[in-house]
Order: C-alpha cells, then structure tokens, then sequence
C-alpha cells in the first residue's frame, strides 16, 4: 500500500538533497508531487537536459511522474513478500538509496523502466503532442503467422504501434542526466547501467500483434503493429535479473566495472549490478533503512520467501483471527450502478513476532 499523501509530500521535500534524482521521483502521490509546474519549481536543483524539459516540456515531467508511480506500484507487488517489501517510507527509504545494494539496483531499473513505459504509453494514446504512433515505413515486414489459412498472406504495417524509442530516449534523458556528472563515479557508472537494463526490460521485449482482414473471416490481409510488453512483465523480467544479479567493484582506470567472485562472464546490459551486500532487513534498522519484519503477514505453509521461517526470520509467527468487511451480493442496476452488501468475513492470519 502506498503511503499517505501526507508521508508522501514529506519524503519529497526530504529526498531534494541527495544528488541523484531517484529519491525524488519517489515521492509520487500528492498532487503537488504531480504537478510539473511545482515539481519544476521546487527542485531548483535540476539543471541540464532535467531543467531542459521542466521549461520547455512539462507534460513530459508529468508523464516521468506517472511513470515514477508506476514504477513504485510494481516494486512493491514483487517484493510484497519479501523482507524488504519496497516501502516508500520517507525516514527509511532514502537509507536504502545511499547503498549500492540489490534492492537499490531494483528500484533504477523500475523506476527507468516505469518513465519509458509510461511517456511511450502517452504517445500511443495521443497525450503528448511531441510524438505520436510508431513510424514503420523502414521497418522489415512482421514474422509470417502460423497457422491454418494464413499461408501467403499480405500484411502492412497499420494500427498504431507504440514509439518506444521516443520514451527510451526522454527517460534516458531525464533518469541519466544527474548520474552522467560523475563519469569516473563507480556508483554513477553502476547507476547508468541499472538504469539501462530498466529500460532494455521494455524495448528488447517489443511484440508483434496482428490484425486479420478479409471475407467470412478469411485472412487475405494482416494489418500488424508493435506493442510494448505489459508492465507486469517487465517487473517479472526485472525480478528475475534481481534474483541473479551481479556484485561488481571498480577498476582501476576507475571507468570500468569487474564482476567480483567467481562470476564465469561479466554482466550483460540487462543485468543487474550492486557492490555491497545487503542488510538482511530483519529488524528495524534506520541506518540501513531496514523496517524490520515484526507484525508482517506471512504464510505458514510455505517454503519460498513469503513462507514464516524466512520471512520471520526464525523469530516465530503467532496466528490471529481478524474480522475484514468486503463487499458480496453485488448487483448491476439499469442503467448503469453496481450496488452491493458488506459482508464480515473471518479469516485467519500468521505475523512474524
């Protein structure tokens, strides 16, 4: 669950000291944090291609809002069941961003997946007024469908694909801009490449959709567009390189990075790269920006992270009976209102002690 806008408005004005933009595009939940003309105006701090687009694009600026919140939503769906569960709280939070740890690695990726995903998606549906559908003249023909009756089919690019391209490169722009001042910087240079393998997670995973025209359902012609993969996946994507990431230190031209340990290959761009390990988030650590697991919910049966033994971190569980009220025996009225009845329902609950 997201915070409270109050906690939210807090943890922006909080996170406009560090260097790095990240923190800042976290705070995403009032509307003051929504709104470009305040956003702008409140962080004198950008400059560059970040104050560039504050002056002369801030329709863009809301959409890197949107995708911010975007990207927050999804952090914290992936980790609802893990130690650290990507909570946004204000006097927390920011102590993850000052370490170069997995978790801190997840939240760039996101977060510059987030931005590209949700200004490529304003242009799809004609919301900026910069860009639009994809361009495809250029592009080599869809793979052939298979299946029955689509042998020899015509196709032609049509509908309207989604420009990732365009959102690709304002996120670049805007998520890079602060990281770039420091090129000798060996956490500006693992921020980059996080923030690429975010971003890589949308545009290498661009889908073919096809529609088929003709008599009687015949297939006489197909009409085909490029679509960007549902943000899910993109998180699903993203865990999984956040389950294999790689740990790396400097070298000693201080503009390279070398996979520490007994890693066969260095990480590929999609990759995800940290240098320090984390803290094990088990008890309430401001330092570390550690929340702790106490009262957490947890599953009794289960083996995996969201299981009582790993999430409670061998402290024990204690069950507990609470009563929730959710709606039942809905029903749709002409024209056109869903009425329902609120039904108390008991359900049994594990918290981590």
């Amino acid at each position: 669950m997201l915070p409270s806008s109050r906690t939210q408005l807090g943890l922006f004005f909080i996170l406009l000291c560090p260097a790095n933009i990240i923190g800042l595009w976290w705070a995403v939940g009032s509307p003051l944090v929504m709104d470009p003309n305040s956003i702008c105006r409140k962080t004198k701090r950008l400059a560059g291609k970040q104050a560039e687009l504050c002056q002369l694009e801030p329709e863009i600026v809301q959409e890197v809002a949107k995708g911010t919140k975007l990207g927050v939503r999804e952090c914290q769906y992936q980790f609802r069941f893990r130690r650290w569960n990507c909570t946004s709280h204000s006097k927390y939070f920011g102590k993850i961003l000052q370490q170069d740890i997995r978790e801190t690695a997840f939240v760039y990726a996101i977060t510059a997946a987030g931005v590209s995903h949700a200004i490529t998606q304003a242009c799809s549906m004609g919301e900026l007024l910069q860009c639009g559908c994809e361009l495809t003249r250029s592009r080599a023909p869809p793979s052939p469908t298979v299946g029955p009756g689509t042998e020899g089919t015509a196709w032609e690019w049509g509908g309207c694909g989604d420009d990732v391209q365009f959102g690709y490169e304002k996120s670049q722009q805007f998520m890079d801009a602060k990281s770039k001042k420091g090129k000798n910087d060996i956490r500006a240079l693992i921020d980059l490449h996080n923030n690429e393998a975010g971003r890589l997670a949308v545009r290498s995973y661009m889908r073919t959709e096809c529609k088929c025209h003709g008599l009687s359902g015949s297939c006489t012609l197909r009409t085909c567009w490029r679509k960007m993969p549902h943000f899910r996946e993109v998180g699903d994507r993203l865990l999984e390189r956040f389950n294999g990431a790689f740990k790396v230190m400097g070298g000693n031209d201080g503009k390279t990075l070398i996979p520490v340990g007994d890693n066969i290959k260095p990480p590929d761009k999609q990759d995800l790269i940290y240098s320090a390990d984390s803290p094990d988030f088990c008890s309430a650590n401001r330092k570390t920006g550690s929340l702790g697991t106490r009262g957490r919910v947890c599953n009794s049966t289960a083996m995996d992270t969201s299981g009582c033994d790993l999430l409670c971190c061998g402290r024990g569980h204690r069950d507990e009976t609470v009563v929730l009220e959710e709606n039942c025996l809905c029903r749709f009225h002409w024209c056109c209102v869903v009425q329902c009845r609120k039904c108390s329902v008991r359900q049994e609950l594990s918290l981590c002690v």
